[in-house]
């Protein structure tokens, strides 16, 4: 099972551009594309795939899955008038001050398992996830192939995948 979700996340890091491209055409909304490719990532992550013969296609039905959902939501257009009374009922969208400790203790555990990532692995992570380079972008400028980017993103993703796992603890297996 854990070589099928690998197997996944991988389609997904290889195909993350033209999924977003794919998203972008059939939404009209890069922005909103973006979002569902990440969306993707979350079902994936959190799924327990068996057996799937074809992960490409697998992730795009995924994703195809997602945008008709979208469509169909934003189909239904509904909108209800709401008194001031109830308007004022309605609770402060701002996060309380426990949601924000809990945040920011996920963001701590997050660069944790960052910085337990081997140098190289870590510099190709950054550079695909908050840099938004693409594998070529990330190769030329590394000085190494292609596919050393795609293994290095395979690892980190498994890695920190586990590390979550495992409750956040670190360690290299």
């Amino acid at each position: 099972m854990f070589k099928d979700k690998e197997k996944l996340l991988s389609a997904f890091t290889d195909q993350r551009n033209a999924l977003t491209r794919f998203l972008a055409r059939r939404l009209g909304c890069h922005a909103l594309a973006e979002d569902l490719a990440q969306e993707t990532w979350l079902r994936l992550a959190s799924s327990q795939p068996a057996g799937i013969a074809n992960p490409r296609a697998y992730l795009f039905r995924v994703a195809s899955n997602l945008a008709l959902d979208h469509q169909r939501h934003v189909g239904l257009g509904v909108e209800v008038e709401a008194s001031e009374a109830t308007m004022e009922a309605v609770s402060d969208p701002q996060p309380t001050p426990e949601a924000t400790a809990l945040h920011r203790s996920e963001l701590t555990h997050l660069l944790r398992r960052l910085d337990a990532l081997p140098p190289r692995c870590r510099e190709v992570f950054i550079l695909a996830k908050f840099e938004e380079l693409s594998y070529a972008e990330i190769a030329e400028r590394l000085g190494i192939a292609k596919n050393t980017v795609m293994v290095h993103m395979v690892k980190a993703l498994a890695s920190l995948e586990r590390a979550r796992h495992d409750g956040g603890r670190t360690e290299e297996r």
